[in-house]
């Protein structure tokens, strides 16, 4: 069976484009780096298929399994998934990247933190897991959450070295 790289690649960039996309954009959206994006457009012949086809099909909003449709002569379907009430949408949060976006997309929701900082400031923690997680893999990435959320919430209990009471 033929794969038609060039093909894959006329498509990822109609998809961006028709997105308003940069590569640089999509590249961010789909955390690869540009020079992928490029390759992929490119049409560059591969043995097999990157893992970061995945990536940028997810991050075009296709549904998984489309590159692959598009390798073999169809056609990528769109995902159109009705909003998600766990997940900001981009109008909810003027000026958040891409990328968190596409991040708050995929996966299940493993928990929230919200840690003060000075003043007003707070910082907002969102920890995702991986789809189509296993249930020990869940209870392993919770761990581990557990840990790292103990050792930011002490990090407030440490001297600030710049404050001049100290």
């Amino acid at each position: 069976m033929s794969r038609d790289w060039v093909r894959l690649g006329h498509a990822i960039e109609a998809a961006r484009d028709a997105k308003g996309m940069t590569q640089v954009a999509l590249a961010v959206a789909a955390d690869v780096s540009e020079s992928t994006i490029q390759n992929l457009e490119a049409g560059k012949a591969r043995v097999r298929q990157p893992p970061s086809v995945k990536k940028v099909e997810a991050a075009l909003g296709w549904t998984p399994g489309s590159a692959d449709a598009v390798l073999a002569g169809g056609d990528p379907t769109t995902a159109t998934p009705g909003p998600r009430e766990d997940v900001p949408q981009a109008g909810d949060q003027p000026g958040l990247p891409l990328r968190i976006i596409q991040e708050l997309s995929d996966g299940p929701l493993l928990d929230t933190t919200v840690l003060p900082l000075s003043g007003d400031s707070r910082m907002v923690i969102v920890v995702k897991g991986t789809p189509d997680a296993s249930p020990e893999q869940i209870r392993r990435d919770l761990t581990a959450w557990a840990k790292a959320q103990s050792a930011l919430q002490n990090l407030d209990h440490e001297p600030d070295p710049s404050d001049p009471a100290n």
